[in-house]
């Protein structure tokens, strides 16, 4: 008696444990234009552009130690100084980081990082609270790395929270080179976000907060 094996058949699709955390924003002003576009679960690859070469390099930092797959193209009014290209790139970046994340759910929240580079040490704590807030001190040695005015990172950093809704606490514990003390700033982000971002298998569809909402 042969006994029949009935055939095996490929399923019509595969669940996905999460949705692609991608996104993409533009914001035109009578100052910039701007666009960013992001995937939060990506290897760290970049294509920026924003005419401020030491800006694009510390945004590098963000891809790279990030893990997030990166394009940024900003024009702006360069001729007056960055601050608007810098604030704005912030700002946009903040907003395509919000949408990316959605609502939270499985999201380890909170993360945090130290790095060095040679003399300088830097920490960053960062949690996705839904409420921006901002506490930076680093007392950079030059007032300019390159075309970079170093007062710009904390306009950075502003622009980035009031849009991506996120608490983030950034510290320079020692340096004595702006370019190091820079670095290891926008390394230390990266990492702390690059933690925050991780979905905890363990807490699939649940939002990391009390509340149930953040």
């Amino acid at each position: 008696m042969t006994t029949m094996t009935p055939a095996l058949t490929e399923p019509t699709s595969l669940p996905l444990l999460f949705s692609p955390r991608v996104a993409e924003v533009s914001r035109n002003t009578a100052e910039t234009k701007i666009t960013v576009k992001l995937n939060l679960d990506g290897t760290g690859t970049s294509n920026l552009s924003t005419g401020i070469g030491f800006f694009d390099h510390m945004l590098d930092q963000i891809a790279r130690h990030g893990l997030i797959d990166l394009d940024i193209q900003a024009e702006g009014d360069l001729h007056i100084d960055g601050h608007h290209t810098v604030e704005d790139v912030g700002i946009t970046l903040g907003q395509a980081v919000a949408r990316a994340v959605g609502d939270k759910k499985g999201l380890r929240r909170y993360g945090h990082a130290y790095v060095p580079l040679d003399e300088a040490l830097s920490r960053v704590v960062i949690d996705f609270s839904g409420r921006p807030g901002l506490q930076m001190h680093v007392p950079f040695k030059s007032g300019m790395i390159g075309t970079f005015d170093s007062q710009l990172a904390y306009e950075f950093f502003q622009g980035f929270v009031n849009h991506a809704f996120v608490t983030l606490h950034i510290d320079n514990l020692k340096g004595e080179n702006a370019h190091h003390q820079a670095e290891t700033v926008f390394k230390a982000f990266a990492r702390a976000l690059r933690m925050a971002l991780e979905l905890d298998p363990r807490s699939m569809g649940v939002i990391p907060s009390t509340k149930g909402s953040l």
